[in-house]
């Protein structure tokens, strides 16, 4: 019996580069027959022609499936969805606009069948085609959460990779809302290999991630496997509390020797509004974790499907 592999591919306004990644996924599709492919296309939410795009590679390859959702719920909830409707043996996560090269899934699967790897990972050694302030803080965020976290986070890592029917289904019980799988999938553990490879552009469109939804989800990273933050507030309270102290214990001993009057309020001002600043500063700190944990009572779907590749059979 054939095993299969199921390809997910999250979408957000990609009608442009669709056709082009059907086509070089075919290209491998045919070079591995002796395996059999579902592609799964996430529609998450697309304002232009992807679901138009998508259902159109349904009528001339019953392969390709699809989940549409209602609105847009962002790449982690596209990759859960992708996760959840997949059937394969082995399932891989990739990008449709290429910079993910569907060409080395061929290396990917060799790894996995003669090796005895649960997972082969992906990631870039090069940032080429990035912009330089992007790069810089990214290698910033890998080495701060390294150190910070038990669990390891590779820089360059990226979300495409192969990995077997026992760890989805390990990450599948993962079933937190706020969610940030390049944690999950080292959280999960199992035996990976990385393949490096060089930065590649996108074929066709514009990338959907501005500095500052990278900083929001760098931040998700920290909150969702790291509680140094909270650590780190504790400290500084106690080092400020015991610094307040000596300086009391200092000032009632320069009165009560020399007599001299209490003095120098502009450095006064400047201590209490530098202590009101980091105070304020770990109160956010405080209101993200109190947030995260706020929508994960909530219990609400991490995403809606409006419409499946079943629908219009």
């Amino acid at each position: 019996m054939l095993k299969k592999i199921s390809v997910i591919v999250s979408c957000y306004n990609e009608e442009e580069s669709l056709p082009l990644f059907y086509q070089e996924m075919n290209k491998v599709m045919e070079e591995l027959k002796k395996y059999k492919f579902e592609l799964i296309f996430v529609n998450d939410g697309s304002k232009d022609k992807t679901l138009e795009v998508i259902k159109t590679l349904r009528k001339k390859d019953n392969r390709v499936r699809f989940v549409s959702f209602s609105r847009n719920f962002g790449k982690e909830a596209a990759m859960l969805a992708g996760l959840d409707y997949s059937t394969g043996d082995y399932v891989t996560l990739m990008d449709a606009d290429l910079q993910d090269p569907p060409k080395m899934l061929p290396e990917m699967l060799k790894y996995i069948e003669e090796d005895g790897y649960d997972c082969v990972g992906t990631r870039r050694v090069t940032r080429k085609g990035e912009p330089p302030i992007r790069s810089f803080f990214a290698r910033r965020f890998y080495k701060l959460i390294n150190k910070m976290s038990k669990v390891e986070m590779v820089d360059g890592a990226r979300d495409y990779r192969l990995m077997t029917r026992q760890m989805v289904e390990a990450i599948l019980n993962c079933r937190e809302y706020n969610r940030y799988s390049k944690g999950l999938w080292s959280f999960v553990g199992f035996k990976t290999k990385w393949l490096e490879f060089e930065n590649v552009q996108r074929v066709a469109g514009e990338t959907k991630w501005s500095f500052w939804k990278l900083f929001k989800y760098a931040i998700e990273g920290i909150v969702a496997f790291t509680t140094v933050p909270l650590t780190i507030a504790a400290f500084l309270g106690i080092l400020f509390c015991f610094i307040a102290f000596v300086m009391i214990v200092v000032i009632i001993c320069k009165t009560l020797i020399w007599g001299d009057p209490v003095s120098g309020w502009p450095s006064l001002a400047c201590i209490i509004i530098f202590v009101s600043g980091i105070q304020l500063f770990f109160m956010g700190i405080f209101g993200e974790y109190l947030a995260k944990t706020y929508l994960e009572t909530k219990k609400r779907p991490i995403y809606i499907v409006k419409e499946t590749e079943k629908e219009i059979q």
